[in-house]
């Protein structure tokens, strides 16, 4: 194909016809020509040559360009596109390194293998630049809901038109034993868009939890005007979900709006997950009553929260345990996805049996460590003496206060527990030097004699060995590992050193070996809380 005045024109033609059937940037169409011509030129003048070609815009006509570039000596590597500047002073009258020598070429004649080849580079620029606008139509969707039409099914895996593309609904993103034909409508959940190297690859699903989230937006106004915002979702699909709602306006109630008139709203939630069972729970910034909330419709007696260990005790009658774990725990599965809490709920028997071990063990303790009875010792454990610590040092009015004790008996009672703690102490630091502990790391303030034996035991002998702990280490601490949540030990954990304790410790233990130096520290400190303040009045 000769590039010839009868089909000029034509050029410029195709390319319009090509953009409005793709939907893409005509520019884009023509650029393609242009470097699937310069390709066929380069064939026939030779492929070492810098060959150009610019399409008119107005009249589609072609102009085939050589064009040399001056560059220094010792930077030529293609003397038939680049050339010193010695050699250039024949065709410019001053030229310098990065000038260009642009000469007009005769137009090519395209044979067939050329002309495919052209065929192929446009099509090739067609298909990025049509990936291209669906990417950028498509990534800013992401978290919408979206109305679709099934195209069809591959492995269980559901291809969907979605106007401008095609998505993909996995077979693990859909509803239970969901089955569609096609051209069935479907409604879905934009999760994902991605950009890969075949194309935007749009992620649909039915099975998110946000997916029941956007219902509700679209269902209850109120949501979709922030008057009712959604806090927090919890969905075991096709089966039951629960989601957590609050009320910036005293005089709405969320709940009730979220229900609508004779359950309308919430009914037609239901039926578009499949007939998913959907309880609408109240939010509260109180960790405990949210978690009350949460677990109906079973009645809680007592709610006990470690917000350490981000694990929560619940105390249920014995008649509402089945009723709060739910079918396979279903129940307390949901409770402790929307709540971020680890469960472990139990019977009013059951804590009352723990209660009488703990009492029964810190009875024992009293009775062995301080030489008392057993009817004295549970006069202590029941007024809430847990440790021989607390019996040593604490004030001696809260000793006297216990009946049939005196200032005597009272007096008594912490010589003998700061007797044995010192004996207790004595001991572990003879274990602790045995074991090959130091005096830079006995010495180290904080520790205690039982903390450096418990290290010693760990293999951290020196101050230098402690410096170079993770505060978890010491401390303890949770790991998340596939959405399972399992503890990590820590060496000082049973002295109930906490991780900021533990930091600390460690932070100071390196300053006084000159690892770190004090001046720094403060100095970021200084500049984290000027950060602090500066996006508090961004915020304001």
């Amino acid at each position: 194909m000769a590039i010839t005045s009868a089909n000029q024109l034509e050029l410029l033609q195709t390319a319009e016809a090509v953009a409005r059937e793709k939907m893409i940037d005509p520019e884009l169409v023509v650029e393609a020509m242009e470097e699937s011509l310069a390709r066929a030129a380069k064939s026939r003048y030779g492929a070492e040559l810098d060959i150009r070609v610019s399409i008119d815009r107005k009249t589609g006509k072609a102009t085939f360009t050589r064009v040399r570039t001056v560059v220094a000596d010792d930077e030529i590597e293609n003397d038939r596109a680049e050339l010193n500047v010695e050699d250039a002073k024949d065709y410019l009258d001053d030229p310098k390194i990065g000038d260009t020598i642009v000469d007009e070429v005769p137009p090519v004649e395209m044979g067939r293998i050329a002309a495919q080849s052209a065929k192929q580079v446009i099509l090739q620029k067609v298909r990025e630049a049509e990936r291209d606008r669906q990417y950028e139509e498509f990534k800013d969707k992401a978290g919408t809901i979206i109305n679709g039409q099934v195209k069809r099914e591959e492995y269980g895996n559901v291809i969907v038109d979605i106007g401008r593309g095609e998505a993909i609904l996995r077979r693990n993103e859909k509803i239970g034993r969901e089955s569609y034909r096609p051209n069935d409508r479907i409604r879905v959940y934009i999760k994902d868009v991605r950009r890969e190297v075949r194309g935007p690859q749009i992620f649909l699903s039915r099975t998110d939890p946000q997916f029941m989230a956007e219902l509700f937006k679209m269902e209850v106004p109120e949501i979709y005007d922030g008057i009712i915002e959604i806090k927090a979702v919890a969905r075991d699909p096709g089966s039951r979900a629960k989601i957590a709602v609050i009320s910036h306006d005293s005089s709405i109630d969320p709940v009730g709006a979220c229900v609508g008139m004779r359950g309308s709203r919430v009914q037609a939630v239901v039926n578009e997950l499949q007939g998913e069972k959907i309880d609408i729970i109240p939010w509260n910034e109180d960790q405990p009553t949210f978690l009350v909330n949460a677990l109906q419709p079973a009645e809680v007696t007592k709610v006990v929260l470690d917000e350490e260990a981000e694990r929560i005790e619940v105390v249920v009658p014995e008649e509402q345990l089945s009723l709060a774990i739910g079918r396979r725990g279903q129940n307390v599965r949901l409770a402790s996805q929307l709540t971020g809490l680890d469960i472990d709920i139990m019977t009013e028997e059951e804590e009352s049996a723990r209660r009488q071990a703990e009492f029964e063990v810190r009875t024992k303790l009293f009775m062995e460590t301080l030489d008392l009875d057993e009817f004295f010792a549970q006069l202590l454990v029941s007024e809430g003496f847990t440790s021989l610590e607390e019996v040593a040092y604490v004030e001696v009015d809260e000793l006297l206060v216990i009946d049939g004790v005196d200032g005597d008996t009272a007096s008594e009672l912490q010589a003998r527990a700061r007797d044995y703690l010192e004996a207790q102490a004595k001991k572990a630091l003879e274990t602790a030097r045995e074991l090959g502990a130091q005096d830079s790391l006995i010495e180290f303030e904080g520790l205690t004699p039982q903390m450096v034996e418990a290290l010693a035991k760990d293999d951290v002998k020196t101050l230098e060995d402690f410096a170079t702990c993770a505060d978890w280490e010491l401390a303890g601490g949770w790991t998340t590992v596939n959405g399972e949540r399992s503890k990590d030990d820590g060496v000082l954990e049973p002295f109930d050193v906490s991780l900021e304790e533990a930091q600390a410790m460690v932070m100071t233990a390196r300053i006084q070996l000159g690892w770190v130096d004090p001046a720094d520290l403060a100095s970021d400190e200084t500049e984290a809380e000027d950060g602090d303040e500066e996006t508090a009045e961004a915020e304001a």
